[in-house]
This record gives structure tokens, sequence and C-alpha cells, in this order.
């Protein structure tokens, strides 16, 4: 990164507004704390989700045979 003495002007993730991103600004890359407080609550109420190829059904799966304990039978030695 070339050094050239201007502060890099980013947008903030929060609310779109120019923030510094340097390490002079304590909520880099956000614009102020309260931008920054509200991605972590996005975060820890589980509102960002990563999507994620949908599962097989268990009805395609081919059907396991019971262990003997299972049945409700008990196992022979």
């Amino acid at each position: 990164m070339p050094v050239t003495g201007k502060p890099r002007i980013v947008a903030c993730p929060g609310c779109g507004a120019p923030s510094v991103y340097s390490a002079d600004n304590p909520w880099r890359p956000f614009c102020s704390e309260r931008c920054k407080n509200g991605d972590l609550g996005a975060w820890s109420s589980e509102s960002y989700r990563v999507a994620a190829k949908p599962e097989e059904a268990d009805d395609d799966l081919p059907e396991a045979p019971l262990a003997p304990a299972a049945r409700g039978g008990v196992p022979r030695h």
C-alpha cells in the first residue's frame, strides 16, 4: 500500500458515510461506535446468514439395519 500522507477514505459498512481507514480511527472501518455496535448486534442476533446447499432428504438415503439393542433384543455372543 503506497504511503501518500492522505488518509484512506472508505464507505462505512454500517451507514455508507465516508470513514477514515487508519489506526487513528478506533472504530475502523466503521465511521462511529454506533455503526460498529449495530454491526456487532446483527452478528450476535444471527441476522447475517451464509447461504448453503440444501441437505439431502432422509428419504433418499438407504436405510441402515438396526443394532440388536435398538431392535429390543439382546445381543448374542
